[in-house]
């Protein structure tokens, strides 16, 4: 008799489509902590391909899966690994001339890193990204303590010595100096403990691999090697000179000349000899130049002195990063239409914003192309950055084979965008793992925080500083989120003639709310199928065409638990058109608007600096004031630290050379290979355009 009942959806309020398809579109959030990201990501994968009771036109497929990241990482690194390993054997078996000597050195490197992974699971650690860029950056490095090793246990060999005591005596002769030059390389890693932020939970577990690789190498070299020596390496003799007749060494040459290893062998030994000819023929030559040198000491000083110190004027030229830039193969696309658009309106823009990237990014490099519009009133608003109808996102995600990376398709889209459709404000960000970490969850690295109590007057600043930034060199892209302008209607209940007619404010608003969307929103309830075990929302409406007006809205019937006869809207109220937020958000309590800026490049430094300028030039109202959050912050802090970190380390490198040397002279000179390594370094940073990070 007043209604009917009928299987029907809620009103809506978003709209989401995967390449092109209309679709429902769930993020899924993995917690915090020890959470593993691939073991989720997995679980939903078989989650989502076992679906129950699924109707068979209903396509369920994971669109967009941040574990990728982590997988190409774990895979490039162990493909870069080899690699480094095999051009590693190469330089041995080069220098060394001998396979078996080859294969004692590079048994250090599978025994240490597998010391490592049994020390980080005595320690519950598990094995992600930082800890193998440890093992692959310390892969070289495990094997110096073996070569030293096996090049003293060489030398005694052309020596005449047999293997066994030149296993022993080699070894014990360099187990002092291998100890020192293993402890000062542990001991440069200390300052990460100084670090800031997220760079030290990400460099502690880098630091902790190379640390316990290093100690497995040295006892490696210690045991291993000079046990390997000591039975599988033949007598040995000097290079380009023939053993002593009756020797070990003469009767192992006799052996393999005479047929295990025949011709190959004499090829290899005789490459090997050519090559030591001309190494030490560049040794002769170094040392000449050494001995001239030497003859004008102050000079040369000066020289070396003058040159570090022009190469520190470099240093105001190369940039300064927080983290070096990466591709994580996708990037994503605020949008944010006028304020008060529909969302139908806004729909056909972002159908534009789609043929754009599709015109721009080749059909065979677009791996998907998924967008979000408007939101969803309740909890799921907390997981979209869109905050009404007027605003959406553009997720694009690239293909491996692309021919450009994502950065510069970002700018071309972005080119046309400002081109075509001015009206659209677009903020690009990568939307990828490793920057999500960095900038802690927001969505840029420069994150200006304009707060107070008044929000006209924060708006205000907010809106300065957007332009000033918009204004700087090497500012791709700059957001205001928040708008205070949306065009609302404001409902004045008059609380004495609500309460002579029976009702009271509550049951005024919840029939507004009812008559306007449902009544859903303030009293849920649910209907179980019996036959499926499926529930679905009870919810009661008005038909969608039944207002159409301020006039309609006006004449809305109330009806309270104390009122006799229904009443109509306008006679206990008064509505007037305002302007409202889109959204309200606090940080620590108080009320504040962001401005997102980011950078054009790798360099943040110089954007931070532009930045700071803008807020210093700013005359604030009362109450209003400015901060500046994000990677920057961060990048800034870890950098203060980790100077004082380094310097500390250079104190104790010189410390525990002093003990080694027994001399305070000594290690001083041999630090001064520091400055050099500078000078090294600002002019690598500088001629590659490469940050310092």
């Amino acid at each position: 008799d007043v209604g009917r009942a009928q299987d029907a959806a809620q009103i809506q309020y978003n709209i989401v489509r995967v390449d092109g398809q209309p679709s429902v579109y769930l993020p899924v959030l993995k917690q915090g902590g020890d959470a593993n990201t691939i073991a989720v990501v997995d679980g939903i994968r078989r989650g989502v391909e076992n679906l129950l009771d699924v109707p068979k036109q209903l396509i369920a497929s994971v669109v967009f899966d941040q574990s990728q990241f982590v997988r190409s990482a774990i895979d490039n690194l162990i493909h870069e690994g080899a690699i480094g390993l095999v051009l590693t054997a190469i330089m041995i078996l080069v220098f060394l001339g001998s396979l078996r000597a080859t294969a004692a050195v590079f048994l250090s490197i599978p025994l240490s890193a597998l010391a490592a992974f049994i020390a980080l699971a005595l320690g519950n650690s598990t094995v992600n990204v930082m800890i193998l860029g440890g093992l692959a950056l310390a892969f070289s490095r495990l094997i110096d303590n073996s070569v030293v090793v096996l090049e003293n246990i060489f030398r005694h060999l052309e020596l005449g010595e047999a293997p066994a005591v030149a296993a022993e005596r080699g070894g014990k002769e360099v187990q002092l100096p291998v100890l020192a030059a293993t402890l000062t390389t542990a001991i440069v890693f200390f300052p990460v403990i100084f670090l800031y932020g997220v760079s030290r939970f990400l460099f502690t577990a880098l630091a902790l691999a190379v640390v316990l690789s290093l100690f497995a190498s040295y006892f490696v070299a210690m045991t291993v090697v000079p046990l390997f020596c000591a039975h599988l390496v033949k007598a040995h003799a000097p290079q380009g000179h023939a053993p002593a007749p009756g020797t070990d060494a003469a009767a192992a040459l006799a052996g393999d000349d005479a047929g295990t290893l025949g011709k190959l062998t004499a090829a290899a030994r005789r490459f090997n000899e050519r090559f030591n000819r001309r190494f030490t023929g560049m040794l002769d030559r170094y040392e000449a130049s050494l001995a001239r040198a030497l003859l004008r000491p102050a000079a040369t000083v000066l020289g070396i002195t003058g040159i570090f110190v022009l190469s520190l004027g470099l240093y105001p030229f190369v940039g300064k990063s927080y983290f070096p830039r990466t591709d994580p193969g996708q990037f994503v696309i605020n949008l944010k239409a006028p304020t008060g658009t529909r969302l139908e309106l806004t729909d056909g823009l972002v159908a534009q914003v789609e043929h754009i990237v599709r015109e721009v990014v080749p059909a065979r490099e677009l791996a998907i192309l998924v967008s979000n519009i408007g939101t969803t009133p309740g909890f799921s608003s907390i997981y979209t950055p869109n905050s009404g109808p007027h605003t959406a996102f553009v997720q694009v995600g690239l293909t491996d084979s692309r021919s450009r990376s994502s950065f510069q398709y970002m700018d071309l889209v972005r080119q046309r965008l400002r081109a075509q459709m001015p009206l659209l404000t677009a903020y690009f960000q990568t939307g990828g793992l490793v920057d999500a970490v960095l900038n802690l969850g927001m969505p840029a690295p420069l994150d200006i925080q304009v707060s107070g109590s008044n929000m006209q007057a924060t708006h205000a600043v907010a809106a300065r500083i957007s332009r000033a930034a918009r204004a700087l060199p090497g500012v791709s892209d700059v957001l205001l989120p928040q708008d205070i302008d949306y065009p609302s209607l404001q409902l004045d209940i008059d609380r004495v003639r609500a309460s002579e007619l029976g009702l009271n404010e509550k049951e005024v608003v919840g029939n507004v709310i009812t008559a306007l969307t449902s009544n859903g929103m303030i009293a849920p309830s649910y209907w179980v199928d019996p036959n499926s075990g499926n529930d679905y929302m009870l919810t009661v409406q008005y038909p969608e065409d039944y207002i159409h007006n301020l006039a309609d809205l006006r004449a809305v019937p109330l009806r309270g638990a104390n009122s006799g006869l229904p009443t109509q809207l306008d006679t206990v109220s008064t509505i007037r058109h305002i302007e409202s937020p889109t959204e309200v958000d606090h940080y620590q309590l108080r009320r504040e608007m962001d401005v997102y800026v980011s950078p054009s490049a790798e360099d943040l430094s110089g954007v931070l600096h532009g930045v700071e300028r803008i807020i210093q030039g700013l005359n604030l109202p009362e109450g209003v004031r400015v901060t500046v959050r994000g990677s920057a912050q961060a990048m800034r802090t870890s950098f203060s630290a980790f100077g004082f970190g380094l310097i500390l380390a250079t104190l104790l490198v010189y410390l525990l050379l002093v003990a080694q040397f027994q001399s305070f002279l000594d290690p001083l000179l041999i630090l001064l290979a520091v400055p050099t390594g500078l000078t090294g370094v600002l002019l690598t940073l500088f001629l590659t355009g490469t940050t310092l990070n």
